[in-house]
């Protein structure tokens, strides 16, 4: 952690806490759920260390950054806006990205509302996904999965908080971090999200008590509510977007998951991924790789690999 210097930056009308090293060419970092920029840390060393400079904000809602309590101020405008207004203060034209499960969404809305300012993307766990003409988001997950998908729970203000609250914010974020079934997260609502603590958590080797403790810090004095906010602006999202309905994404794209990773295992991804699909929207995408025996958060579990992926491909442009 030593070097990784830290600044909180104004941007789009809030307050973002920011963490950067290293001098060249920029790589903006863009962590998911239910995580922070520390996350990004081994990458961002890494890449300091071949002349890139590293940056990953706590997005808005999470760590140090500004959290507005209502869920329709963290659209992907939103949140995109945020992070233009971080280039710009960083007195870049253009950056690279690289994005995580909720990063990896944010960054592809940010490849199609402003591809002008991105030299390529290297992106983790989700695919990108174009934007239903008629169906909104929840009501596709409602339809494959029922009422019980964790994101279809997430949608209730405050019930999951409170669930959270009730099995602890440690227990709980090692619960999310150690997540490794490929298969489709349920939360029966008569039992919640407490349910299935019976048995001890054993960490993997790639995350530490140190690293736990970290982020339930931040989640202690922050709250989920600002994460939480990301699934609950979902269908408002998918409503401002329409008039990027059928649009692709063109920039040069990097697509990185692993066969694990309950992502890559929802019906229809497979088929989308590897049948032409995705090219098709992304026709810039040069190399989907898939990870064997890896799950959701790729880029800890496979620290090597995933470093070595972003600068191989980074370098080229």
């Amino acid at each position: 952690m030593e070097g990784i210097e830290h600044k909180m930056v104004r941007v789009n009308g809030i307050n973002m806490h920011v963490a950067e090293i290293g001098q060249g060419p920029v790589v903006l970092f863009l962590h998911g759920f239910p995580e922070l920029w520390y996350t990004w840390r081994h990458q961002m060393l890494s890449l300091c260390s071949r002349g890139y400079r590293a940056v990953a904000p706590d997005l808005r809602g999470y760590g140090d950054t500004d959290a507005p309590s209502s869920f329709t101020n963290y659209t992907s405008l939103h949140i995109v806006g945020d992070l233009i207004a971080l280039i710009d203060s960083l007195g870049q034209d253009q950056v690279f990205l690289v994005g995580h499960d909720w990063g990896a969404i944010i960054a592809w809305h940010f490849c199609l509302f402003r591809p002008d300012r991105v030299k390529a993307l290297v992106n983790l766990s989700v695919a990108y996904r174009p934007q239903h003409p008629s169906r909104k988001p929840v009501e596709t997950f409602r339809a494959l999965f029922g009422d019980d998908y964790y994101i279809c729970r997430f949608q209730e203000p405050g019930k999951a908080e409170e669930d959270f609250a009730d099995v602890g914010t440690k227990k709980q974020l090692k619960k999310f971090l150690t997540y490794r079934n490929p298969g489709p997260p349920l939360v029966p609502k008569e039992k919640g999200f407490g349910a299935s603590f019976d048995s001890p958590i054993t960490l993997p080797s790639w995350l530490s008590e140190e690293d736990v403790n970290y982020y339930a810090s931040k989640f202690d004095q922050k709250g989920f509510t600002g994460g939480l906010n990301y699934y609950r602006a979902m269908d408002l999202t998918w409503e401002l977007m329409a008039p990027w309905t059928g649009v692709q994404v063109k920039v040069p794209v990097k697509f990185i998951v692993g066969d694990l990773d309950l992502t890559y295992n929802t019906p229809g991804v497979k088929e989308y991924i590897h049948d032409g699909g995705f090219k098709k929207d992304v026709p810039f995408l040069q190399e989907v790789v898939i990870m064997e025996g890896v799950g959701h958060f790729i880029h800890r579990e496979k620290v090597d690999e995933i470093n070595t992926h972003i600068y191989d491909f980074i370098q080229n442009f």
